[in-house]
């Protein structure tokens, strides 16, 4: 018996990148090379908030409560040391950060996978049994011979990111005159980064992932 468990997810966001506003640009690899590739530009209003350490996004589903947030580390600072802070409080607390900022925004199309076999994790976990082909019990589910054990667990996942979305016809920016002359932030997304896709209203994180070379 083979176990297929996959993820997969759409998002039609509030904010639409159009194609033509897409470039191909420069993409710094974390082991100092460059590569061209397809950046999408847009200039709009986002939840953003940065820190010495990296600079962060985030964009609604226009749909559900579902966001999508980039964290982009600084130049300096690089994925490795990111995941050094990365954890549930400072999380937490990076949440309550966020603002309405107008961003120019550069962000790569990407699409990105990840597989992994799951037998040891689960085997580690006191499954031993249902993967032993002498001992395995799967006769309440099929009872009749040849006896059934578990050979595989697979868990994969997908996600992509391009210009594609619907542009909701109801969302309205109302801003005061304060605000309409503030200076827009800048957020070019040309280097290694981190995303998730968190559901609010739970504060669920339903996926997490890096990009370090990015495929469109």
């Amino acid at each position: 018996m083979v176990l297929l468990n996959a993820i997969y997810f759409k998002g039609n966001w509030e904010q639409q990148f159009y194609e033509d506003s897409t470039k191909e640009q420069l993409f710094h690899l974390s082991n100092g090379t460059i590569k061209e590739h397809p950046i999408t530009f847009q200039s709009s209003r986002h939840l953003y908030y940065e820190d010495e350490e990296f600079q962060a996004i985030s964009w609604p589903d226009v749909e559900g409560p579902v966001s999508m947030y980039i964290f982009l580390p600084r130049e300096k600072v690089g994925l490795e040391r990111f995941y050094e802070i990365l954890n549930d409080n400072n999380w937490e607390n990076w949440m309550l950060e966020f603002d309405y900022y107008k961003v120019n925004l550069g962000l790569p199309k990407f699409k990105t996978e990840y597989e992994v076999t799951l037998n040891d994790m689960l085997k580690s976990l006191g499954m031993e049994i249902a993967f032993d082909q002498k001992v395995a019990d799967f006769s309440r589910i099929c009872p009749i011979p040849p006896e059934v054990y578990i050979d595989e667990v697979k868990h994969k996942t997908f996600a992509e990111v391009n210009e594609v979305g619907t542009e909701a016809a109801a969302v309205t920016s109302v801003t005061t005159g304060i605000r309409s002359a503030e200076i827009p932030v800048d957020m070019l997304v040309n280097r290694p980064f981190f995303f998730a896709i968190r559901d609010n209203d739970s504060g669920t994180i339903l996926f997490m992932g890096e990009v370090t070379n990015p495929n469109s």
